[in-house]
């Protein structure tokens, strides 16, 4: 959970110190306003955590952090303050926003977590957006996205130049052709009572979890909400999963589970389609821009005969009101909204789609019918084909 009030006074009480104390008159100033515990050289509450180095600039070699103490907080906003002598620059420092791990990183492997990073490890931009205060709330929803394991997989990549397990998708002039395809296959989807029967069919098991979806949604952590949700949606019935309402009915720890590792969260086959749907959970009281597909996963799908990706959007609102569309993920809407990650997908990939939350609302507040335009579906992914 990114705390907006408590995060900006932070930002706010150490910019008004800019230039006026040194390094360790400020920890002592912001640990006193903000009751932090002292861990090592990370300081830390309920909200945040954040480590403090002095340098001469704003970009600093030194080291920050070892990449094994940095997990204990990945989970909530790390942040590091880089006191000058003339202002204190804050970025946020989690795993998602780091490029690689720099010293004593060369045993680095996804089951041996060694090394630290420096300051010039941190990225300054994310995908168009500064590393800067005006833009981490935006920024830590979509590392709240991804997990830990995830991001240690791409530095280790990024670190050592291992090549990762997944690798960008050969497209034939074939292969171009039938992914183009998939546009009016989509649309006659769309227009067919196969859609109508995925839609009542997802609507259905949403009915039946409804209160349990409702308790998920006040989970603060995004990547275990979102996985919680589709699990409950797309389980047909395990002990697993009453294990899971149990829980979330008892407000005790949630067991361990696993979601699929695929493209979509939920298959269903149909004589003239092979639906792949990937579920997607905008709580409306909450910001965030929420990580979609791998785009070679996405192309190499859509090769396939009678392919069709969906997006259903699950929306809930303070008092646990569920509202649901199912749409394509050529909506012209949601087209326009989509930008491509490409740091996050490691090297030789096309990168990560990520959905604009207002986007995504805006589906749900609205009542009209799927749209999809042929000719902007195309020119879609060919940018996607060409990346």
């Amino acid at each position: 959970m990114y705390n907006k009030l408590i995060i900006n006074s932070l930002i706010k009480f150490i910019k008004e110190n800019n230039g006026k104390v040194d390094k360790k008159s400020l920890i002592d100033l912001v640990q006193k306003k903000f009751s932090l515990v002292k861990d090592g050289k990370v300081y830390c509450c309920a909200d945040f955590s954040i480590r403090f180095s002095s340098s001469k600039k704003k970009h600093m070699s030194n080291t920050v952090l070892a990449l094994s103490k940095l997990q204990k907080y990945d989970k909530k906003p790390f942040f590091v303050c880089i006191v000058t002598p003339d202002t204190n620059y804050i970025f946020l420092a989690n795993t998602t926003f780091l490029k690689k791990i720099s010293h004593s990183s060369k045993e680095l492997r996804v089951d041996n977590i060694r090394g630290s990073f420096n300051g010039t490890d941190i990225m300054t931009q994310v995908n168009g957006l500064e590393n800067a205060p005006s833009h981490f709330e935006e920024l830590f929803a979509f590392h709240n996205e991804t997990s830990f394991q995830e991001n240690l997989e791409r530095l280790v990549e990024a670190t050592n130049g291992i090549v990762g397990r997944e690798q960008k998708f050969e497209i034939t002039q074939e292969n171009k052709l039938k992914i183009l395809s998939a546009v009016s296959l989509t649309c006659n989807f769309l227009k067919s009572t196969e859609y109508e029967t995925l839609r009542e069919d997802l609507d259905a098991r949403v009915r039946s979890v409804q209160g349990e979806i409702a308790i998920a949604s006040l989970i603060d952590n995004v990547n275990v909400r979102g996985r919680v949700i589709e699990y409950l949606i797309t389980d047909n019935g395990s002990t697993l999963k009453d294990q899971i309402i149990s829980a979330l009915r008892g407000k005790t720890e949630l067991p361990q589970f696993q979601t699929r590792d695929a493209l979509g969260d939920y298959s269903r086959s149909f004589l003239k389609y092979q639906t792949e749907t990937d579920i997607k959970t905008k709580v409306m009281f909450l910001a965030g821009n929420p990580k979609a597909y791998n785009v070679d996963k996405l192309l190499e799908f859509l090769t396939e005969e009678k392919a069709v990706y969906m997006i259903y959007i699950l929306g809930i609102d303070e008092n646990g009101k569920i509202t649901s569309r199912l749409c394509s993920v050529f909506d012209e809407r949601l087209i326009e909204n989509t930008s491509i990650i490409h740091h996050w997908a490691g090297r030789n990939r096309r990168g990560v789609a990520q959905f604009k939350g207002e986007a995504l609302s805006q589906i749900l507040l609205e009542k009209n019918f799927p749209v999809v335009d042929e000719q902007a579906a195309k020119r879609f992914l060919t940018m996607l084909i060409e990346l």
